[in-house]
């Protein structure tokens, strides 16, 4: 089948190789040039585990394309994709979806014959609406449906997660499309992951609900690890305590800095500004998107109450900035807050992250970018882990307690046992075990 992916961007390019990868030929559209050059030239825009390898070999094999004009790709495609950026809007916190209408013009003047456009983008409810209107209104008569598809992908396991789906959501008014997606979807029938046919609004709306969920186990054990410290008990213990419980699971109950991202951050406050306009405002995803602010800004607090509450003039060393492992990814990431409030108490910082260094240039200043992880902690009077690197989890600690001014470590992922840090001299901080 031949498709075309409007966005080469993280879900744009990953959803693009690895619908090449199924055997379908594809064609990512991206009004980046320098960004279709690179990909033109092997170049990833998003560091991705296996992403490069994926794309590489469908270009080869002669599946996947990249083009900054769509004419010809929309043309020839027998579903188009919009998998463009929706960030959110400034001051009020909605989805900006200019980049989602501005595509669908384009996408409209382009067509040829009945054609499928699936919204990938994340998008609030009623955009589908939305997009078709446009549609209509730029083409007047052009054969068209409307389909919601929205990724569930997770930054670092994007690959294995498209491809092992948990299921594929199809919102759709048209029954013609839904023909189409079968058709798209059908190399993952041997995986039998489940397809969800819903109407459009009802496919919007469960990837926000979906995502405020996820938001909302992780501010609850955070929350709850703020307790632990206090009775001493051990949030970890806990977090499995109720993870055996099948009613709710054990992923996403990790505690630390908060979580960030992409995707939680900005759908959260979306799905906050739809429910307020449409009078029904969801209580608790506000107060979720209120806590996971303000406990990016308390890690910054436990970093200076390890280091004796005064950090003016102190070289502090940061493992990690980006908002997960196994991304470049820094929008949104704890480490922002976190970098910014150290700082602010008079603090100079050393930072290592294996693959985040350069997306961190555009979000923080004043920073001295180290080569390794032992390189950031000489002379520094505190270790302070954010981001859970595998890299990070078995370092040599005699020689970092060798290369501290102090030996202070700060484990905002709970990586280490704190019996066994102790016991190598060091003053030892971590989250929700008292």
């Amino acid at each position: 089948m031949q498709i075309a992916m409007v966005g080469s961007g993280y879900v744009g390019l990953v959803s693009g190789a690895c619908f090449a990868d199924f055997g379908h030929k594809v064609c990512c559209i991206d009004k980046d040039a320098g960004r279709i050059e690179a990909l033109n030239n092997g170049k990833m825009p998003i560091y991705e585990p296996g992403l490069a390898e994926l794309v590489m070999n469908n270009v080869r094999q002669g599946r996947l394309s990249f083009a900054t004009d769509l004419t010809a790709a929309v043309r020839a495609a027998e579903a188009v994709f919009i998998a463009v950026g929706t960030p959110s809007r400034r001051g009020d916190g909605h989805a900006d979806l200019s980049y989602v209408y501005q595509a669908a013009r384009e996408i409209a003047a382009a067509i040829d014959g009945f054609t499928v456009i699936v919204t990938k983008s994340t998008v609030p409810v009623g955009t589908g609406d939305e997009v078709e209107r446009i549609i209509r209104e730029t083409r007047p008569g052009v054969d068209f449906a409307v389909v919601s598809n929205p990724e569930f992908l997770r930054e670092g396991a994007a690959i294995s997660d498209f491809k092992r789906p948990d299921r594929i959501l199809i919102g759709l008014e048209d029954p013609r499309a839904e023909q189409v997606m079968r058709e798209i979807y059908r190399p993952l029938y041997l995986n039998q992951a489940p397809i969800l046919v819903t109407n459009r609004r009802t496919s919007e709306l469960t990837k926000y609900a979906a995502n405020a969920f996820l938001a909302t186990k992780i501010t609850f054990i955070n929350e709850i690890a703020n307790l632990c410290e206090e009775v001493g008990a051990n949030v970890q213990d806990v977090a499995r305590g109720i993870g055996l419980d099948n009613r709710i699971g054990g992923k996403f109950l990790h505690a630390g800095p908060g979580y960030g991202g992409s995707c939680f951050p900005k759908d959260t406050q979306a799905l906050i500004k739809t429910a307020q306009d449409h009078g029904t405002p969801v209580r608790i995803v506000e107060t979720v998107a209120a806590v996971n602010e303000q406990r990016k800004r308390a890690m910054a607090r436990k970093v200076l109450a390890a280091c004796g509450g005064n950090l003016r003039g102190k070289t502090i060393a940061l493992l990690g900035l980006t908002f997960k492992p196994n991304t470049d990814d820094m929008r949104d990431s704890p480490a922002i807050s976190i970098v910014t409030a150290l700082q602010d108490a008079g603090a100079k910082l050393n930072v290592f992250d294996p693959e985040g260094m350069e997306q961190a240039k555009l979000y923080l200043e004043n920073l001295s970018y180290c080569g390794d992880p032992y390189a950031c902690c000489k002379d520094a009077s505190a270790l302070v882990i954010i981001t859970e690197w595998d890299a990070f989890r078995a370092l040599d600690l005699e020689r970092v307690k060798g290369l501290l001014a102090a030996p202070v470590l700060v484990d905002l992922r709970n990586i280490y046992e704190p019996a066994e840090v102790k016991r190598q001299g060091f003053t030892y901080a971590s989250v929700g075990r008292g």
